[in-house]
């Protein structure tokens, strides 16, 4: 379920008494290397500028020109400094690119330091982005200080550029589909919608009651049916299902796929009890993991912003994203916990094919066989990267940390998905959770993508970042 990897623009900068056939060799390396690893990129004419590089705002200019007329086919810019780099062209190109930039420098070998071959890329990165900062252009710059572009190291960066990109390329704009009113009961899960839009993330609501209307329409004999019950039977065993719930949380995926493409939705947050229960006599649990599993982020019990958190953590990962209550402790183990839900985690996540059945919790609420829906299993081991945010006083706040799903079993009686994770430092989580107002879902996505979520958030989105596991983030009662 990877996402597309980022299309870069490459712009090379250029000091005029430093050697520029330095220039030649990487506008055609760094192209090569960044299509052998899976990039388009877009390069300006290497006769639009003396050397095809920028030295002069003149040029600057000229590349700033290409970018706009490219516009939305790059989601990145790399800036590479062959040479000791002009930091004024460099801003006259980048200050309006709209997307983050990689300033990558190349390093000088110890046998090449005769005036006509050293680069002092190393000193003159810090001139660019000295600059940046003055202008208030937003950058990223990685360890080492210098790299060449053949080597490992460089390649691990631009992975991490990439999956910042598509965090913030996949945020900035994303539409969130609130369906359904919160419900009363749940308070932690309150959301400032004009927050959000600030940060260019609009929510769109809709009445749970017209979802019930649209579902009246939707019939056995539709294409749009036959299409999503094959893709839920691909799911999960429906053995044990009745019929008349099976038809219902089929037309509901129809239903819930047509409001997410009207609306251009990137993720929803569905209020998924009690009415769905007491009307239709299902749990639409099945339907939200087969949606995450699709790269179109779903949370439960409206929490539109986990929907946020689990869209970011996709983005940025190679697997879909799920979202989990902090449930249980693990015997007495401080850094172990059962991470639960009642079947939404998308069945990539899984270790098996799940199993749906009844909703066994709203039971107690609803009566026996009123909740079908629940997709039953165990989550995979495997290791993840972990989120939630809230919005406080009109900003976005978020905390990220790292764990692993591990192997340990969770008891055969216990209800819905779940899984046992081992998370370093955890009882510092959930304090930090607690103290600071965070609601009790967590969203989690497979790999250790925490560093590109991070520089993606605080570097580019302006959002607060929290790192409980390493100490970094001030309390909410102490802050300043």
């Amino acid at each position: 379920m990877a996402d597309q990897k980022t299309t870069f623009a490459l712009c090379f900068g250029n000091r005029g008494f430093f050697p520029g056939s330095l220039m030649a060799q990487a506008r055609e390396e760094l192209p090569a290397l960044l299509k052998r690893w899976g990039h388009d990129t877009l390069v300006m004419p290497a006769d639009a500028t003396r050397h095809g590089a920028i030295e002069t705002p003149e040029e600057g200019e000229k590349f700033a020109a290409f970018l706009r007329e490219h516009r939305g086919e790059y989601g990145g810019v790399i800036l590479s400094l062959p040479n000791f780099g002009d930091e004024t062209g460099a801003v006259a190109a980048l200050k309006d690119a709209g997307v983050p930039i990689l300033i990558q420098a190349y390093p000088d070998n110890l046998d090449e330091m005769r005036p006509e071959l050293r680069r002092d890329a190393f000193c003159g990165k810090f001139s660019v982005m000295d600059v940046f900062c003055q202008y208030d252009v937003r950058f990223t710059a990685l360890k080492p200080h210098v790299v060449h572009p053949s080597t490992m190291e460089f390649q691990a960066n631009v992975d991490l550029f990439d999956r910042a990109c598509r965090v913030v390329n996949g945020v900035s704009g994303m539409v969130v589909g609130a369906i359904g009113a919160r419900t009363t009961a749940f308070k932690t899960v309150r959301v400032d919608e004009v927050a959000l839009q600030h940060a260019s993330i609009t929510v769109e609501t809709l009445d749970l009651s017209s979802v019930l209307a649209q579902m009246k329409e939707v019939r056995p004999g539709d294409a749009s049916y036959k299409a999503k019950l094959d893709a839920l039977e691909k799911c999960a065993d429906w053995q044990h299902t009745p019929k008349g719930a099976v038809d219902s949380i089929v037309k509901l995926g129809v239903v819930l796929d047509d409001i997410i493409d009207e609306y251009k939705m990137d993720a929803i947050a569905l209020r998924c009890w009690l009415e769905l229960q007491e009307q239709l006599g299902i749990s639409p649990c099945v339907l939200l993991g087969e949606l995450n599993d699709r790269g179109i982020a779903a949370a439960c019990e409206v929490d539109v912003a986990n929907a946020v958190a689990m869209h970011a953590l996709s983005r940025a990962s190679d697997g879909p994203s799920t979202c989990l209550d902090w449930n249980n402790n693990y015997g007495d183990d401080d850094d172990k916990c059962i991470l639960f839900h009642c079947g939404p985690v998308p069945p990539s996540m899984m270790t098996c094919k799940g199993t749906i059945s009844d909703h066994a919790i709203l039971a107690n609420a609803v009566g026996e066989g009123c909740g079908y829906g629940c997709n039953v299993g165990r989550i995979a081991p495997d290791d993840f990267t972990f989120a939630s945010m809230l919005t406080d006083a009109g900003k976005l706040r978020f905390y990220l940390g790292l764990g692993a799903f591990v192997e340990e079993p969770v008891p055969d009686d216990f209800f819905g998905c779940a899984g046992v994770a081992h998370i370093p430092r955890l009882q510092d989580v959930l304090l930090h959770v607690g103290r600071n107002g965070y609601r009790h879902h967590v969203s989690v996505t497979p790999g250790w993508v925490g560093d590109p979520v991070r520089e993606a958030f605080e570097r580019y989105l302006g959002f607060e970042v929290a790192l409980p596991q390493e100490g970094h983030g001030h309390e909410h009662g102490a802050r300043a």
